[in-house]
């Protein structure tokens, strides 16, 4: 069930595989930043995290700017707070974009799993 539906990024709930969706395209500029965490929290609202799995597609995540990558690893682990039973960031297929994640990842202690692919999802 697809929950929210912007440019920058939707918002799906999977009730039989007990997954929340988040997709990202381009990236969340400051400006969209608010709206999209209102959002989030609306959505994860109707769930109970504990049971569902969370997953961060950011297949279409653009490049970030190096002042937001910079926060990218603060990102990632406020994702890790929200109480989900397991996490999923899904890689960007940009190799610029991928290197920040991969950064940021290696800045952190997130809890979570990456894959390379939604596909990989469907194996666990």
């Amino acid at each position: 069930m697809l929950v929210v539906d912007k440019p920058k990024y939707k918002m799906a709930i999977f009730e039989a595989k007990k997954e929340v969706h988040v997709q990202i395209q381009g990236f969340i500029k400051a400006d969209l930043a608010e709206e999209y965490l209102k959002d989030l929290q609306e959505t994860v609202a109707k769930v109970t995290k504990s049971t569902y799995r969370f997953v961060v597609d950011a297949t279409y995540q653009s490049p970030l700017p190096s002042k937001v990558s910079a926060r990218l690893g603060q990102t990632l682990m406020f994702y890790a707070s929200l109480g989900f039973k397991e996490i999923f960031i899904v890689n960007p297929a940009s190799k610029i974009a991928y290197v920040q994640v991969r950064n940021a990842l290696e800045g952190v202690k997130f809890p979570g799993t990456v894959v390379d692919n939604v596909s990989q999802l469907a194996m666990r």
